[in-house]
C-alpha cells in the first residue's frame, strides 16, 4: 500500500500539545510560521510517499553491489535519482545553518522529515542522515578553513559524509582503536588503518564523500582521553585527487541492504585535524548525538509503515464470525479487525507509535528551545531535557520500533511471514536500529551511569520539575492518578539508584534497562495526558477534526490501562538488584 503520511497527528502534536507553533516567535526561526510547518509536512509527505517509497523494495531485493578491482559501490535500482530529487527539493539544508547554504529551519522539522524518510525507505535515508551529523561536527568543531572548505557542499546534498569509528577488534571501547594519524609536512596528517560497519563509506549517489575519522596521534595517550578527529575526503577539494580511502568491502546483513555499509581501508590517506588533538571524542559526540535521536526517529518510522500496512490488512481480511455476531453479514466471514486479539494488536501499535512520536517531537522543541530561546533559564533546561532523553528516545524508539513491527508481522499472520508483504523486511531493517549508534544496553548505561549525575543530577531534576509542574497546573488533568502514580514509581527507582549503584556499579549496569523504560513509559504517559487534555478541548471548542480528537481519548485510555502498569513491575525489577543475574559461576552456564 502507498505511505500516507501522518499529517494530521503531527499539526496536532505540534500546533495543539507542543507549542510549535510559536517557534517563528524566536528570532532565528522567525520563518517557521504554521503556515510553513504545515507545507513541509505536506511536501515532505508526497515525496516520501511518490519518490521514495517505490524505491524501498527493490532496495531490499538488489542490495548494493561492490566492485573488487576499482573499489567502486553501486547503488540499487532508483537510488541515485530518489537522491537527486530530495536534494533539489533542499531536504538536506532543512536545518542547516544559514552562513552556508541552509535553511535555518527548526530540528523539529528534522524530525517530522526524518520519520517520513525511514517509513518509506530507512536505506535511502541513511546516506543523507549521516551527512548532517558530519555537518554538525565540522559547524561546531572546525576551523574556518574546514568549515568553508567543506560545509556548503555538505549541506547542498552534492556530497555526503560518513563517521568512522568502529575497528575490526573493538566496537564501543573505542580507547582500543589502532588507526594512526602521523603528521605531514603541509598541516595535513597521513591516515592508515581499516574501519568497519561504516554507513555509506563509498557510493555512486554523489562525486565526493567525506569521512570523519577517529584516530590516534603518535604519542597520545592509549585510552579514550587520546583520540582524535580527522576529516578526510574521497577526493581532495583543492586538486581532485583521488585520496587512498577505500572500499575494502561490504558487510552481509539481514536488513538495509539498500544502504552501503563498508569496510574502509585508509592507506596513508591526507586528512584534517578537526578540534583540538586528543579532543575527539567530544567533537564526535556531536555527531553520535545527533545519529541516536535520527536512528530513535528510524524505529518510529518502520512501525508507522508497519501499522499502515497491518491495519489495511486487518480491515480487508476475511476470517471468522465476531464473538458477538456477524459484522459483515452479506460476506462470507467478517474482517479480522473484529477479533478482541487483533484489536490489541493493533491498538498497541497506534498509541505506542502516537506517544513515541510525541516523545520524538517533545525532544526535538526542547531541542530548538535549547538553542534559539531568549530566556538563558529556559534554554539550559531544554538542554538538561534533550540530554537526559537523547538516550530514551534512541532505546525505547527501536526496541517498540522492531516490537511494533514485529507485531505488524503477526497480525498478517502466515502472510506476513512472505516476501510477497513488506512486513518482513521492515522487520529485518529495523532490527539494526537497536544496536547501532551504540546498542540500546549502552544507552541504557549512559542513561544511568552518566545523565543521571551529569551537573550534580540537573537533568533529572529538570524532567521531575517539568513533569511536577504539569500536575500542579492541571488539577484536572487526564488520567492525572496513573500518571501520578507512574511518576512516583520513577522518583523510587531514581532514589534506589543514587543509593545502591555507588556502593556497587553492577547494580547500576543491572538496574539501566529497565530503568530506563520505565522513565520512557512515564514521560509518554505525561504526554498522552497532555495529548488527552488538548484532544478534550477541541471538542469542546467545536474543532472540526472530532474523529482525531475522540480517537485521542480512546487511545490515552488504552494507554493508561493496558500499557503504563508495566512500570509497576519494571520497578519491582530494579529494586530486586543484581543478585539473581550475577550468581551464576562458570560452570553453571553450561550445566
Amino acid at each position: 500500500m502507498q505511505y500516507q503520511a501522518p499529517g494530521n497527528d503531527l499539526r496536532f502534536l505540534l500546533f495543539d500539545v507542543l507549542g510549535a507553533d510559536k517557534l517563528h516567535e524566536l528570532e532565528p526561526y522567525a520563518d517557521a510560521t504554521p503556515d510553513l510547518i504545515s507545507a513541509v509536512i505536506d511536501e515532505a509527505g508526497k515525496l516520501a510517499a511518490e519518490v521514495i517509497q517505490p524505491t524501498n523494495q527493490v532496495g531490499d531485493r538488489q542490495g548494493c553491489q561492490y566492485d573488487p578491482q576499482t573499489h567502486n559501490v553501486t547503488t540499487p535500482e532508483g537510488f541515485k535519482e530518489a537522491y537527486q530529487k530530495f536534494v533539489e527539493g533542499g531536504w538536506t539544508a532543512l536545518d542547516a545553518p544559514l552562513e552556508y547554504g541552509g535553511q535555518g529551519l527548526p530540528h523539529t522539522l528534522k524530525f517530522v522529515v526524518d520519520e517520513m524518510v525511514c517509513s518509506t525507505n530507512l536505506s535511502l535515508g541513511m546516506y543523507p542522515g549521516l551527512t548532517h551529523g558530519a555537518i554538525s561536527a565540522l559547524y561546531k568543531h572546525g576551523t574556518d578553513e574546514l568549515k568553508s572548505t567543506y560545509l556548503e557542499k555538505l549541506i547542498s546534498g552534492e556530497w555526503t559524509g560518513t563517521m568512522c569509528l568502529t575497528e575490526p577488534h573493538c566496537g564501543t571501547d573505542l580507547g582500543m582503536i589502532r588507526t594512526r594519524a602521523t603528521p605531514n609536512d603541509d598541516g595535513s596528517y597521513a591516515i592508515e588503518g581499516t574501519k568497519i560497519w561504516i554507513t555509506g563509506g563509498e557510493h555512486d549517489l554523489v562525486h565526493n564523500i567525506v569521512h570523519l575519522v577517529l584516530a590516534k596521534l603518535p604519542g597520545a595517550p592509549d585510552t579514550t582521553k587520546g583520540i582524535s578527529l580527522f576529516v578526510v575526503p574521497k577526493f581532495l577539494p583543492e586538486s581532485g585527487e583521488r585520496n587512498p580511502a577505500f572500499c575494502g568491502g561490504l558487510e552481509h546483513k539481514m536488513g538495509i541492504k539498500g544502504s552501503a555499509t563498508c569496510v574502509m581501508n585508509f592507506e596513508g590517506a591526507r586528512g584534517w585535524l578537526v578540534g583540538e588533538p586528543n579532543d575527539g571524542m567530544r567533537a564526535m559526540f556531536t555527531m553520535m548525538n545527533e545519529a541516536r535521536l535520527m536512528v530513535g526517529m528510524q524505529g518510529l518510522g518502520l512501525a508507522e509503515m508497519a501499522y499502515q500496512e497491518s491495519l489495511g490488512f486487518a480491515r480487508e481480511r476475511l476470517q471468522s464470525r465476531s464473538l458477538t455476531g456477524a459484522k459483515n453479514p452479506d460476506g462470507p466471514a467478517d474482517p479480522i479487525i473484529v477479533h478482541p486479539d487483533v484489536r490489541r494488536m493493533l491498538m498497541r501499535q497506534k498509541v505506542l507509535n502516537e506517544g513515541m512520536r510525541a516523545l520524538a517531537l517533545f525532544t526535538g522543541h526542547q531541542l530548538d528551545l535549547s538553542v534559539a530561546h531568549g530566556d538563558e533559564t529556559v534554554r539550559e533546561n531544554a538542554d538538561n531535557l534533550v540530554q537526559l532523553l537523547t538516550p530514551v528516545v534512541k532505546a525505547f524508539l527501536t526496541d517498540e520500533g522492531f516490537n511494533n513491527a514485529n507485531v505488524g508481522l503477526q497480525v498478517l499472520g502466515g502472510s506476513g511471514f512472505t516476501t510477497d508483504w513488506p512486513l518482513e523486511q521492515l522487520v529485518r531493517d529495523g532490527r539494526i536500529a537497536r544496536i547501532y549508534e551504540g546498542t540500546n544496553g549502552i544507552q541504557a548505561m549512559d542513561l544511568v551511569g552518566r545523565k543521571l549525575g551529569l551537573k550534580g543530577g540537573a537533568l533529572v531534576r529538570t524532567l521531575f520539575a517539568e513533569l511536577t509542574s504539569y500536575l500542579k497546573d492541571n488539577s484536572d488533568a487526564p488520567h492525572r492518578e496513573e500518571l501520578k502514580a507512574a511518576m512516583k514509581r520513577l522518583e523510587t527507582a531514581t532514589l534506589w539508584l543514587a543509593s545502591n549503584a555507588p556502593k556497587d556499579p553492577e547494580q547500576a549496569g543491572a538496574a539501566a534497562s529497565p530503568y530506563l523504560r520505565l522513565m520512557a513509559l512515564t514521560v509518554i504517559g505525561y504526554l498522552w495526558s497532555r495529548m488527552a487534555g488538548a484532544a478534550q478541548q477541541g471538542l469542546d471548542n467545536g474543532a472540526e477534526n472530532r474523529p482525531l480528537l475522540e480517537s485521542k481519548l480512546v487511545s490515552a485510555r488504552f494507554y493508561f490501562e493496558k500499557l503504563l502498569p508495566e512500570t509497576d513491575w519494571l520497578l519491582q525489577d530494579i529494586e530486586s538488584g543484581k543478585d539473581s543475574m550475577m550468581a551464576f559461576s562458570d560452570d553453571h552456564w553450561v550445566a
